[in-house]
């Protein structure tokens, strides 16, 4: 067993991970019935001629289940704050005091909850099809290195059932992370 064997598995894990990181950052992104932070934290003001995310112009808070209330640290932003968030697609329409801008989360009809359950579906599937891809990458690589005599055909037997495990390991919490987020939308 050499290092280069363990470097190869372990750089499919740290792949397969950011693959189970970006889509719950894109599950947060996903309006439900719930207000969170992660539905506006990434929406870009123009701010002094660069488009920067909410999250380093304001705190975004949560000041109750449907609320979200944005406090610039600079209240000049407040226009462009708002003006990004009617140019977002969220479907909430911002109300500035003067000194924060609140959104109110409207319910969502049952078209809606379905839409967004065939889009975090799709989501899931794109993010599952990410995975398979790097373990189609790590299997013909570690062919090779038992084409080249790096590694025994034993070896390559081993690895390929490891990163297997791997991969229904992370198809799984893809499946999970899924069901939770469609599970959240559906509820009323």
């Amino acid at each position: 067993m050499s290092k280069t064997e363990i470097s190869e598995i372990k750089q499919l894990r740290e792949k397969m991970d950011k693959a189970l990181d970006f889509l719950r950052g894109e599950y947060l992104a996903i309006r439900t019935g719930r207000a969170h932070p992660g539905l506006v934290s990434d929406i870009k003001a123009d701010y002094y001629g660069a488009p920067t995310p909410l999250k380093q112009l304001a705190n975004v808070t949560i000041p109750e289940s449907r609320k979200i209330m944005i406090s610039p640290f600079d209240r000049g932003s407040l226009k462009a704050i708002e003006k990004a968030i009617l140019a977002s697609n969220l479907g909430m329409t911002p109300q500035n005091d003067g000194e924060s801008v609140r959104l109110t989360l409207p319910e969502l009809t049952k078209e809606r909850r379905s839409e967004l359950a065939k889009i975090v579906a799709k989501k899931a599937e794109e993010s599952k099809l990410v995975v398979r891809n790097h373990r189609r990458d790590i299997v013909e690589a570690l062919k090779k290195m038992e084409k080249d005599s790096k590694i025994t055909e034993d070896d390559l037997k081993k690895y390929s059932k490891e990163v297997q495990d791997i991969t229904d390991d992370f198809v799984k919490k893809i499946d999970d992370t899924f069901k939770a987020k469609e599970k959240e939308i559906m509820e009323e």
